[in-house]
């Protein structure tokens, strides 16, 4: 029997999740072929905004890659639009002018941001926040210009706010409300909210309509309808979407806020459905996964043939994490005349919680800074558990009495993951009938944990409640790509002890299942490789495209070209130099870094050789896994504050330590005094001088989750300083995996743990020694280094990751 032929329209996460769930169901029903405007295969929009923050990469948020798709037998064509359609003859058509004929058609076109229309809206540097470009657009704007202005005070807003802070931006966020998130929260947990991210360097501007962005061809500020301004060189539009159903309607399809659908997810005409925020239900457009995921369960029953009671809408709770503070809420906000709230506040800890009830029932949540009970609080909210025998302890318990969690007296209908409504219950029954060991074979089996990813833990603790004597916890691995289900561990230890020595003998004897890897396990093994043979060849071709062109590739296709100025010192020659060559290659920006370098940006790939050529300058290999900066102050030589030479302890750092590969970007800080003007405290290596010695700091990120280093040591010496940046570096690279930053390596390993080490003296020595050899192969001159590399007549040909 020939299959039907069943097309979709849009490859986002609910589109994708129907495919899933229809495969699941039957996977011989259908020949399917889907469409995405957008050059990528399905991939995770909620972890944008850790892209945009610089904690991963596209590639690390892609759910299902291209083999999925050629393994199940998908045509996916991406970078392609369905412009118009005939519902009669059952045939789309793209904008290639490609005609593909249905039997069943899904729109899963998902939505736009929200864009307000006012004058210079069409202007440069207006941008959403809803795709891998707009993040792009973003990135690329911070390295050029200083004020970004975020409109919009929600999730969205906020996380696209904290990841412009994070890449060095001014921002402003401009809300019309008082209050931010005032769809999740009420006013005690938003204005707790609002301090914390004031502190992170945030500015807001609230109860601000705007009303006209100024500018001539780009755009350099606002006006709002009081009157007042702001600059801006960038805007970020966060204030909602609007669901794409533009298509559906040009056909005749019945659309109102969204597509209208039935409870089964069928469209008023025949055998064409809609799924996600393109869809409307029951007057309600979703945006938030976990109800889409509802959507995909039910349509693949209907559309296989199966019983299924319909979609009954959904109870939605909002777990979120913005800028590092855990934030829920569920059900109602706001107290009324008929309910009752139960509150807590620790202004001290940062913690508010509120629980509504209204006879006899939890009607409603808010939990700011501490979400333990969320689960149990949703479950309560959706069953209408009658609480009147419960005493206001026990619904929910003060800030900072809150027990952990216990798997054993979870009920099996409560939600671990709730972005794919995978129960306790369904977890257990998996592992059970499927025989699983891991997080990720869970994951696998019943999706929990693939989406935001906040479940994992629990659900480590119910696989290890649930298997007991027989948990393995060194199971608990994460193979390094979807090429392989080798870990980082299993990987190095093959390479050891088979003695492999490049990176395609270790994917043949390992058996790969991509014969030319991809982009994540390329430059991860090129990486381990070098960690375990000191006198390793550097295979430049398996590195990432900056890496390979010793620059930054910009969103339009030109270069940023960083030289190093060792603890931001220069000289006037050197500053000659760079003037001298932005006036010959006509460079269009010239900028001073936050690393105390000054960068050309805007270099044309063709000019990158020459001008590394004409510099004659060591690069600050702004681009690559390994030393970026060693920022300093002015130190004591200067500084009337300053207690120690700053500035000659970060140069003598940096020349060390200078294009040692690591496991991620490397930053180190020096400051010569407590006043801390180099921010030490936010570095992975950070150093303040005081009275009679330094203090060393390790592990602090100014990212996504800002970390305050830990304080390790004080030491009297720049020598001691020295050896112990020697063996936490060489530690660092030989224990952590790769785009491990060392904030998380340090949590992972334990920092008791890591002192033992480095405290043991046949450690430390070992650990020196190895160094030492491997700080042999990066001692040639950099400009020996590029002809090695042989620039000019291989790098610019290579694939690029």
């Amino acid at each position: 029997m020939d299959k039907q032929k069943l097309v979709m329209i849009g490859n986002g996460m609910a589109g994708v999740r129907a495919i899933e769930e229809i495969l699941r169901e039957n996977p011989n029903l259908y020949d399917i072929t889907i469409f995405g405007q957008e050059p990528h295969p399905n991939y995770n929009r909620i972890q944008l905004s850790t892209v945009l923050q610089g904690d991963t990469t596209v590639n690390d948020i892609i759910l299902n890659d291209w083999k999925w798709y050629e393994n199940n037998n998908i045509r996916l064509f991406t970078g392609e639009s369905v412009i118009d359609l005939d519902l009669k003859k059952k045939y789309v058509r793209t904008d290639k002018d490609r005609v593909v004929v249905y039997d069943k058609l899904i729109f899963a076109t998902g939505s736009s941001p929200l864009m307000i229309p006012i004058p210079g809206v069409e202007k440069q540097g207006i941008t959403g926040f809803r795709d891998i470009s707009d993040c792009e657009t973003m990135i690329n704007c911070s390295e050029q210009y200083k004020n970004a202005v975020v409109i919009g005070g929600g999730l969205l807003g906020l996380e696209a706010a904290k990841g412009l802070t994070n890449l060095g931006m001014s921002v402003k966020v401009v809300h019309l409300m008082p209050y931010l998130m005032e769809r999740q929260l009420d006013a005690t947990a938003s204005t707790m909210l609002k301090q914390e991210l004031e502190r992170q360097g945030i500015s807001f501007l609230m109860e601000k309509q705007t009303v006209e962005i100024t500018g001539e061809k780009r755009v350099s500020g606002l006006r709002f309808k009081d009157g007042s301004t702001v600059d801006a060189d960038l805007v970020v539009m966060a204030i909602g979407i609007l669901p794409n159903k533009a298509l559906a309607e040009q056909v005749g399809i019945d659309a109102n806020r969204g597509i209208i659908v039935n409870d089964f997810m069928k469209t008023n005409s025949k055998d064409v459905y809609a799924i996600g925020e393109c869809a409307e239900h029951r007057g309600i457009a979703y945006g938030l996964v976990a109800p889409l995921y509802e959507q995909a369960k039910v349509l693949a029953k209907h559309i296989c043939n199966k019983e299924t009671e319909g979609y009954q809408g959904s109870v939605t709770g909002t777990q979120l994490k913005v800028a590092g503070v855990d934030l829920y809420s569920a059900g109602e906000i706001e107290s009324g005349p008929d309910t009752k709230a139960i509150r807590v506040e620790n202004e001290y800890e940062g913690v508010y919680k509120k629980v509504l009830i209204r006879d006899n029932q939890v009607v409603g949540t808010v939990l700011y800074g501490e979400t333990a009970e969320s689960t149990r609080l949703f479950r309560m909210l959706t069953q209408k558990e009658d609480i009147s025998q419960m005493t206001s302890l026990s619904i929910l318990q003060p800030a900072g009495e809150a027990e952990e969690s216990d798997v054993a007296s979870m009920p099996d209908e409560e939600l671990v993951c709730g972005c794919n409504g995978v129960s306790k219950g369904t977890i257990v029954e998996a592992i059970h009938a499927q025989n699983l060991t891991t997080v990720n074979e869970v994951g696998a089996c019943t999706n929990a944990g693939r989406s935001c990813g906040r479940c994992k833990p629990m659900i480590g603790e119910i696989l290890e409640h649930t298997l007991g004597d027989s948990f393995d916890s060194s199971q608990q691995k994460e193979a390094i790509c979807g090429c392989t289900t080798l870990s980082r561990e299993e990987v190095v230890t093959e390479i050891r002890a088979k003695g492999l020595t490049n990176v395609k003998e270790v994917m043949n004897v390992l058996d790969w299942e991509n014969d030319e890897g991809c982009s994540k396990c390329n430059p991860a093994l090129n990486y381990y490789l070098g960690m375990v043979y000191p006198e390793y060849k550097d295979e430049r071709v398996a590195r990432l495209v900056n890496e390979k062109m010793h620059a930054n590739i910009q969103k339009d296709g030109t270069y940023s070209v960083v030289p190093r100025m060792y603890g931001g010192v220069t000289t006037a020659e050197d500053l000659k130099k760079l003037a001298e060559v932005a006036t010959k290659y006509d460079v269009p920006l010239v900028k001073l870094t936050g690393g105390q370098r000054i960068g050309l940006f805007g270099i044309k790939k063709e000019n990158l050789t020459a001008i590394w050529e004409e510099l004659d300058m060591p690069s600050g290999y702004a681009y690559g896994k390994t030393l970026r900066t060693v920022k300093t102050c002015v130190g004591k030589t200067f500084c009337r504050f300053g207690t120690q030479d700053s500035m000659g302890l970060g140069i003598e750092l940096e020349k060390k330590f200078e294009r040692i590969d690591t496991p991620h970007k490397f930053k180190m800080g020096v400051s010569a005094c407590p006043r801390n003007c180099a921010e030490a405290g936010i570095k992975d290596i950070g150093i303040v001088g005081v009275d009679g010695g330094w203090e060393i700091y390790v592990a602090g990120n100014g990212g996504t989750d800002l970390r305050a280093g830990d304080l390790v040591y004080t030491v009297k010496t720049k020598e001691e300083v020295i050896e112990f940046a020697s063996v936490f570096l060489q530690y660092y690279r030989e224990t952590g995996t790769y785009l491990e930053r060392t904030s998380k390596w340090v949590e992972r390993m334990g920092l008791e743990n890591i002192k033992k080490v480095l405290e043991d003296e046949t450690q430390r020595t070992l650990l020196l020694e190895r160094l030492d050899k491997t700080l042999a192969r990066y001692n040639e001159p950099w400009k020996e280094a590029i002809e090695n590399d042989e620039i000019k007549e291989k790098y610019y040909q290579v694939t690029t990751y």
